[in-house]
C-alpha cells in the first residue's frame, strides 16, 4: 500500500473533475459542483486480514492481486480518529491472547463521528465461552463493541450496531448503522451529499419515491420536504435499520418496504403485483421527483425507462460508467438542473455523482 500523500489531495481532486467534466460534456451539463473530503481520517469504516508471522499476529493488506505477500499497517491515516486510536490497542490485546488470536483472520472497524466504535473480529474456527469472557474484558476495557464472527456463527456482546450523528442544513440526524450492513463510508462528504439533494427538491409540494433507500440516508434527511416518501431496498437489515431511524427522528410520512426495484418496477407496469406494496395506494400517490442511488451496475432499462415518466429525478451515482448510459435514456426526456461530484473516496479512482434532472 502506498503511503497517503494528503499533500497531493487537492491536485487529486482537480483530476477527478476534469475526467468527470470530460465524459459527461456531451450531455450539455451544468457547471460541475466539487464537494472535497477533508484529506485525513475520513474513513468510517476499515477492514484489514489479520497476517499470523511466528507468535505474532499484524493489520495486513496486500499489493493488487497477491494474497501471500502481506504488508504491515501500522498506520491507516484515511481512517477516522477513533478506528486509529484503537487499532494498536486491538492488536497488543490480540497478540497477549492466544483466545483472541488463535486463528483469527479478519478485523472490521465500523465508527461514527461521535467516536463510536464496533469491532467485528472473524475467525476459521468456532468461539465457545473462553473467547467470550477474554472478548467481554477487552471491550470493557477499550470502551468499545466488539463482535465474534466464525462459520454458522455470529457472537454480539452487546449490541450489532452504531449510532451515528449528522449535521444536515443545521438539524442533527441520527441513523442506526448495523454491522456487515452497506453504509456511506465517508461520514462528512454524506453531509454534503444530504444537504445537496435537499438542495434540489427544496419547495416540493408532492410525494417523493426512491429506491435503492438503504437504511433511510436519504429518505430521513428529505422527509420534511415531502407530504409523504415511499421508500424500498431488497435488504431486509437494511429495512430494520431504516424503521429504527424513522422513529429516533420522530419521522412520520415515511413509508419503507422491502422489494427491489425491479419488482416495483413490475409492480407499477402492472406486469407483476407485489403484496407487500399494495397497501400504500400507489395509484394515487403524487410522486413529483423520484430519488435513485443503486449499486455499480446502475439501473435496469425497466427501472430507467419507469423513473423517467416523473417531473424530477435525483440520481446518485456511484459509478460514472453506468451513469452515462442511464442518462442515454434519462435525457430523453429530461434536461440535467445541477451536477454534482462528492469525493466519497479519495486517493482512488472511485467517483460519487448526484444528478437532478427535471422534465422537458
Amino acid at each position: 500500500m502506498q503511503p497517503v500523500q494528503s499533500d497531493q489531495y487537492v491536485a487529486l481532486l482537480a483530476e477527478k473533475k476534469q475526467l468527470i467534466e470530460e465524459t459527461f460534456a456531451p450531455f450539455e451539463m451544468p457547471d460541475l459542483s466539487v464537494y472535497a473530503s477533508e484529506p485525513l481520517h475520513f474513513r468510517m469504516r476499515a477492514e484489514f486480514r489479520v497476517w499470523h508471522e511466528g507468535d505474532r499476529c499484524f493489520h495486513a493488506m496486500f499489493k493488487p492481486g497477491t494474497k501471500t505477500d502481506p504488508i504491515e499497517i501500522t498506520d491507516f491515516p484515511i481512517a477516522s480518529k477513533s478506528i486509529c486510536n484503537v487499532m494498536p490497542k486491538i492488536m497488543a490485546a490480540i497478540n497477549e491472547s492466544l483466545v483472541l488470536s488463535n486463528r483469527l483472520f479478519l478485523i472490521e472497524y465500523l465508527s461514527t463521528l461521535s467516536g463510536d466504535v464496533l469491532v467485528t473480529l472473524i475467525y476459521h474456527r468456532q468461539l465457545d465461552d473462553e473467547w467470550l469472557e477474554v472478548a467481554r474484558k477487552l471491550k470493557e476495557e477499550l470502551g468499545i463493541h466488539i463482535i465474534g464472527r466464525a462459520r454458522k456463527m455470529r457472537l454480539l456482546l452487546d449490541q450489532e450496531y452504531v449510532i451515528e450523528e449528522l449535521n444536515v442544513d443545521g438539524k442533527l440526524l441520527k441513523y442506526k448503522q448495523i454491522e456487515a450492513s452497506f453504509t456511506q463510508p465517508n461520514a462528512r462528504v454524506n453531509e454534503h451529499m444530504l444537504s445537496w439533494a435537499r438542495e434540489c427538491v427544496k419547495g416540493s409540494d408532492w410525494d417523493l419515491l426512491e429506491l435503492y433507500c438503504g437504511n433511510g440516508n436519504f429518505s430521513i434527511a428529505l422527509a420534511d420536504q415531502f407530504n409523504h416518501v415511499v421508500a424500498t431496498e431488497i435488504s431486509k437489515t437494511s429495512v430494520h435499520a431504516a424503521n429504527d431511524n424513522k422513529v429516533m427522528n420522530g419521522i412520520e410520512n415515511v413509508e419503507f418496504v422491502r422489494v427491489s426495484a425491479e419488482e416495483f418496477t413490475a409492480h407499477m407496469s402492472g406486469e407483476r403485483l407485489r403484496r407487500r406494496l399494495r397497501h400504500l395506494d400507489l395509484e394515487n400517490a403524487n410522486f413529483g421527483t423520484v430519488l435513485v442511488d443503486p449499486p455499480r451496475a446502475g439501473l435496469d432499462v425497466d427501472s430507467c425507462k419507469m423513473i423517467s415518466q416523473y417531473p424530477n429525478i435525483v440520481y446518485i451515482s456511484c459509478n460514472p460508467e453506468t451513469l452515462q448510459d442511464n442518462l442515454k435514456v434519462l435525457c430523453e426526456t429530461h434536461k440535467v438542473e445541477r451536477f454534482a461530484m462528492f469525493d466519497q473516496f479519495p486517493y482512488t479512482h472511485h467517483i460519487e455523482c448526484g444528478v437532478y434532472l427535471v422534465k422537458k
